[in-house]
This record gives structure tokens, sequence and C-alpha cells, in this order.
């Protein structure tokens, strides 16, 4: 229990609880709509996305790397995108479909990930993922801020709406992340075939 109990505590746990801490600060903002809270909540919504790499890049540095980290990562992630994502579907600003249509991508590879790594199977993420991952994070925040804004570029001024930017954004995210998902299943089996077949990773019997 004490191992268990420093684990929780150590810095890079520390960040990815300070993340999910952040997600009913963000849900107040985007509730209590208008032009500040809004702009509030797309700010902290991409530092939020913007610092996922942090918490994974000091467990490395700092040679922390726990199975409580493991479990809290990926569940901060999901935790985020769908609470964010209900609360948009609540508002009206993303139709439900889109929703879920990518909550299913995300439950479905984390499942065939942990599938993976019980039989000791390694699949490493498409450059694909990480696309969908930086075009959803961008997506969601300009949804967030939702309301058009004048954006001066110094010889010419454009009207910029959030609302329309993020949803094609969240489109062509989607592209992506349907694509990284028919990647990561395909590798999936793959290595799986390859394992029953006594190839690397794996043997008869294993």
């Amino acid at each position: 229990m004490g191992n268990l109990r420093r684990d929780i505590l150590n810095a890079p746990n520390a960040i990815t609880v300070a993340r999910i801490g952040m997600i009913p600060l963000i849900l107040a903002f985007t509730y209590y709509e208008g032009r500040v809270n809004s702009f509030v909540a797309g700010g902290l919504f991409a530092i939020v996305g913007a610092t996922d790499f942090l918490d994974g890049w000091v467990a490395r540095r700092t040679n922390t790397v726990t199975v409580v980290g493991k479990f809290l990562d990926p569940l901060a992630d999901k935790l985020i995108l769908m609470a964010v994502l209900i609360m948009l579907v609540h508002l009206g600003r993303v139709p439900a479909w889109l929703v879920i249509l990518i909550l299913a991508r995300e439950f479905t590879v984390t499942g065939l990930r942990t599938m993976a790594m019980s039989e000791g199977i390694v699949i490493a993420a498409g450059q694909e993922g990480k696309y969908k991952q930086s075009l959803q994070i961008a997506a969601i925040s300009f949804l967030l801020v939702h309301y058009r804004y004048r954006v001066d570029f110094l010889a010419f001024e454009v009207d910029v709406d959030a609302n329309v930017v993020g949803t094609w954004l969240l489109y062509i995210s989607l592209a992506f992340s349907l694509w990284s998902a028919w990647v990561y299943i395909r590798d999936f089996f793959k290595a799986v075939y390859t394992q029953e077949d006594g190839g690397p990773g794996g043997g008869q019997g294993s």
C-alpha cells in the first residue's frame, strides 16, 4: 500500500491528476457560456491538451514510470475528451452521431491495447494517431471558444467563426481517427497471428 501511495503522489501522476481536476473547471466555463467564459474554456482545454505529453516526459526523465501512471494517463485523456464532447452535444455545438463515432473509436482501440499488453504484444502508435490527437485538441478548443471574432492580419481583417472552424477540424480529425483505428486493428490482428505462429513476442501456447 505504501508503494501505491508513493506512486500516486509522484510528480508525473500529480500532473495527470491535475489535468483530470481541470475537467469541472472547463465544463463550468463552457456551461455558463458567454464570450469571456467561452474563451477561457477554450484556452484551458488547449493548455490541458498541449500538456498531454508532459506527465509521460517527466516520468521518463525521472525514471518514475509506474503502473498507476500507465493507468491514469490514458484515463485522463478519455475523461477529458468524453466530458467536453458530451457538454458540446448538450449545447448543440456538435452532432451526437459524431461524438458517438469518436468515443467508440477511442474505447475500441483502448480495449485492443489492453488485450495486447496482457499478451505482451507491443504495437507502436502510428503517426496518423498523433495527427488525430492534434486536430482534436485544436477542433475542440475552437468549439469551446464558439463565437465569431474579427482577426487583424495587419494588411487586412477577417471574421473568424470559431464554431465553424472547430466543426470542420473535428470532421477532419474524425477521418484521421478512423484511419488510425483501422491501422491499429490491422496491426493488432497481424501481431496476434504472428504470435500464434510462434513469431516474435509469442510462441506456442502463449
